[in-house]
């Protein structure tokens, strides 16, 4: 082996069993109130019980050890043609700045564009803690398409970024 690990992408279909490691990952990121790491674990939950179910696909990254480090769960936005959303994108803080996120984003991007999806919308936060996540979709090649003043809480407002395929 030539030491070339990146030719291969660790991403899977997300499991059963990912779901406890993955909701720690999620409350581990400490952007997360309670309440959202609830909906993402309930999401999780649909895709795992509800096998039948299109609307939340996920994807889990496992490194060398076998160990998660990370994923994304993506859908087709309701009464659209060919948009998709990603809902929740997570790499373990200790995994940051190792092109994780990166890696997961591109596979997301892959997936919406085999299922014939030519855009992708991604919601955050303006909270002084998500710049780190609004950048990370500005230098992906995101386009911030709408701000929304006060839309989470007062003084918290919704971004929206996009990108076309």
């Amino acid at each position: 082996m030539d030491g070339s690990v990146n030719n291969i992408m660790p991403i899977r279909k997300f499991e059963k069993s990912d779901i406890q490691q993955l909701s720690e990952i999620v409350r581990e990121t400490k952007v997360f109130h309670e309440e959202e790491v609830n909906v993402a674990i309930e999401l999780m939950e649909i895709a795992a019980n509800e096998k039948d179910q299109k609307d939340y696909l996920l994807y889990s990254y496992v490194d060398e050890n076998n160990t998660l480090q990370g994923y994304y769960c993506m859908g087709p936005t309701p009464m659209t043609k060919s948009t998709f959303d990603l809902y929740w994108i997570a790499v373990h803080p200790r995994m940051h700045r190792k092109k994780i996120g990166k890696e997961l984003l591109e596979h997301c991007e892959q997936q919406v564009k085999e299922m014939g999806g030519k855009l992708l919308v991604v919601e955050t936060s303006s909270q002084p803690k998500y710049e780190p996540t609004r950048k990370f979709y500005l230098r992906n090649h995101y386009i911030e398409s709408a701000n929304i003043k006060d839309y989470y809480a007062p003084g918290d407002n919704l971004v929206i970024y996009t990108k076309h395929f």
